[in-house]
């Protein structure tokens, strides 16, 4: 395994968000984590712990698959609201209501959308990714605030198909 290689690793860990990452190749282990953002208080770090480890003597271990890439937003009956839709994020990240600080929200609770019509933002990996409505609807409900962390899944807005 070679720098190159470990460099690649890292890029998708960050990519993909990975908290950790274990990989035994060639008698050699690779274990990689980062620190918890929930106990640093400064500046994150460049690059993730790394540490090496012999391996067992079985033989080398094929290469981890690459996570595939993130689903578009999913649509889900809502439980006790049959007649809602709800919109679920793709992707963890911070979720934003308006393009900038100060700016009018894309959407409010009451407003009706269009199906590609711009909902929110979510900021991953200093990237801005829009998120679009699927169906024309009423927006009924937001399930975050601005801000906030949103993990893969995670519901963002009922939406009362029209």
């Amino acid at each position: 395994m070679d720098l190159d290689e470990i460099r690649q690793i890292l890029d998708m860990m960050r990519e993909h968000e990975l908290a950790e990452f274990e990989l035994e190749r060639e008698g050699v282990t690779l274990r990689l984590k980062k620190h918890s953002t929930s106990q640093w208080t400064g500046p994150m770090p460049a690059m993730p712990q790394m540490s090496f480890a012999p391996a067992t003597p079985a033989g080398p271990m094929p290469a981890a698959p690459l996570a595939a890439a993130a689903p578009p937003p999913v649509l889900a009956p809502a439980g006790d609201d049959v007649d809602l839709a709800i919109l679920k994020s793709p992707i963890v990240g911070t979720f934003y209501h308006a393009a900038e600080p100060g700016a009018p929200p894309f959407v409010e609770a009451g407003q009706m959308v269009k199906k590609g019509q711009v909902l929110c933002i979510i900021e991953a990996m200093k990237l801005m990714n829009e998120i679009n409505a699927d169906i024309d609807g009423e927006i009924v409900k937001c399930y975050v605030e601005n801000g906030q962390a949103v993990q893969y899944g995670e519901r963002l807005f009922a939406i009362k198909p029209s």
